[in-house]
């Protein structure tokens, strides 16, 4: 496979991810850890298929444990933290901070052999940081205590994210087939915590199922195989800069869905974490 298909397949995950916030919205209130192992059990069914197809069940075996134990960790963590933190803040502000990630994928990968970091990529985090601020600050007219818990689990959310997708770059040769074992390990870990933490809560209705299926068969589900072969095998300061679209995508999904109100504070923060990761990305000379 070339470097530019893996990236233009790397992409499709951007995508899906631009639909998270919405399913993720759809689906209360079914808790972070409940929500976590239905999801991810969808998404070990798409693995199984994908594994099938490929023929690459006899990979599997030579995976080492600790390549399994990473991927389970990053991708718990991860939607763990995401699901939280949209279920104690307002979607659009805490999917806003959460999609800082892309900003930190360029600044981690500057930390990878061969690269370094420029003056452009602190700017660039100044500029995306600025959005954040703003957020918290609700456009600078309030400030809202209440929604600290959930925007410091977005924030984390996107440290956990890059960092993961960053250390998958020195994985390489480890097979994408594997992520099928990453989310069945993701769903069982989830079921066991949930069953120790949680009060089962079903989805409601109809549109509540639908967004469970949906969370599961695209962004919890096929697009983190897309994205595998992307951070692998294509070029990932490409898919950082592509990954920019991604927080403004979602935020006009919700705004069209009716779930967030469109304010000026809101698109203006969602430019500024944009473009100052487009600001970092520009200074590696990914562009």
């Amino acid at each position: 496979m070339s470097r530019g298909k893996a990236t233009g397949i790397g992409f499709a995950a951007v995508l899906l991810w631009a639909l998270l916030a919405l399913f993720t919205v759809g689906s209360a209130p079914v808790p972070p850890l409940q929500l976590n192992a239905m999801c991810f059990g969808i998404a070990t069914l798409i693995g199984l298929i994908w594994v099938g197809r490929s023929g690459g069940l006899g990979d599997l075996r030579k995976v080492s444990w600790k390549v399994y134990a990473f991927g389970t960790a990053g991708l718990f963590g991860y939607h763990l933290l995401y699901f939280t933190a949209l279920r104690l803040a307002p979607a659009a502000e805490a999917g806003l901070i959460a999609y800082l990630w892309p900003l930190l994928i360029v600044l981690f990968s500057g930390l990878l052999p061969g690269e370094r970091l420029r003056a452009g990529h602190l700017i660039g985090a100044v500029v995306a940081f600025a959005g954040a601020a703003l957020i918290i600050a609700r456009g600078g007219t309030s400030f809202d205590a209440d929604a600290l818990p959930g925007y410091g689990a977005a924030a984390l959310c996107a440290l956990t994210w890059a960092s993961y997708s960053v250390l998958s770059r020195r994985l390489g040769d480890v097979p994408t087939n594997s992520v099928a074992v990453f989310c069945a390990g993701t769903a069982l870990l989830s079921l066991v915590a949930h069953l120790l933490f949680e009060v089962t809560v079903w989805p409601v209705g109809a549109l509540g199922w639908a967004s469970v299926l949906a969370l599961g068969l695209g962004p919890v589900g096929l697009a983190f195989y897309v994205w595998d072969i992307g951070v692998k095998r294509g070029d990932i300061q490409l898919l950082g800069v592509a990954s920019y679209a991604a927080p403004l995508l979602s935020t006009l999904v919700l705004i069209l869905a009716g779930v967030a109100a469109p304010s000026a504070s809101l698109l203006i923060a969602a430019v500024l974490i944009a473009g100052g990761a487009l600001l970092a990305a520009k200074a590696g000379g990914a562009n």
